[in-house]
């Protein structure tokens, strides 16, 4: 009797043993898989001209605006493809505010656009060079400048007067572009926020490093409106912006 519970015990150790075994080996081998089939460092899709850059956006945004969102390199393959680096066709400098969500409203995923916000979409130095690094070393094709609707920034900008901390320093960088604004109410805003808009875009094309680019044909800036109650984002003429 003792001598069969012997048995029966080394015997199952034995098995314990086996099966622990097993699993060690299915789990190096499922490891060793998943290396082998890791997929390679695919970097984002890259328009060749700035105009198809901005094409990629203005139809990203229609779908949104259609409810026929594709919602393009959204999962987890994607984020391992870019992992190991990043390749943005475009950037965007747009506003902080929370209703502004430039990958979800263009339709595009991770590695797709390289995104600068700030409140009232203004072009500091600290943005600027940002936005220089994308150009420059990421290789954007397109820089897109997006003020919005209503604009809270723009809106304190007109109104003037002292603000508390450092809010002030973004209203003193808005002021040039309100001063004289035609309009009454919400058209004055209206017309303030692409009178910015085109400001943040003339500074960023004032780079020196961002104007090269410009004049070798391998960036644009272009200047674009938000509208908040229908999400449609709307290209600004080019004549305009000059």
């Amino acid at each position: 009797m003792n001598s069969n519970n012997g048995q029966f015990n080394i015997s199952r150790r034995n098995s314990l043993k086996f099966v622990a075994g097993a699993i060690g080996t299915g789990i190096i081998a499922a490891q060793a898989g998943a290396e082998l089939a890791a997929p390679e460092p695919v970097i984002a899709q890259t328009p060749a001209t700035p105009d198809e850059a901005l094409q990629l956006l203005v139809q990203g945004n229609q779908r949104f605006v259609n409810n026929m969102r594709q919602f393009p390199n959204q999962d987890f393959t994607r984020i391992a493809q870019v992992s190991p680096s990043q390749a943005p066709f475009a950037a965007i400098l747009g506003c902080a505010d929370s209703r502004f969500p430039p990958e979800i409203l263009c339709d595009r995923g991770f590695g797709d656009i390289f995104v600068c916000r700030v409140a009232g979409n203004v072009a500091t130095p600290q943005e600027i060079g940002s936005l220089e690094f994308a150009a420059l070393e990421l290789g954007v094709k397109l820089i897109l400048v997006i003020g919005h609707e209503n604009c809270g920034a723009v809106k304190a900008a007109i109104t003037g007067g002292p603000l508390p901390g450092e809010i002030g320093s973004l209203t003193q960088a808005i002021q040039p572009a309100v001063a004289n604004v035609p309009g009454e109410g919400d058209q004055k805003v209206a017309n303030a926020v692409r009178a910015n808009i085109r400001l943040q875009a003339n500074r960023c094309k004032a780079s020196p490093v961002i104007d090269q680019l410009i004049q070798q044909g391998q960036l644009k800036v272009v200047g674009a409106y938000y509208d908040l109650d229908t999400a449609a984002v709307e290209i600004l003429p080019a004549a305009w912006m000059a």
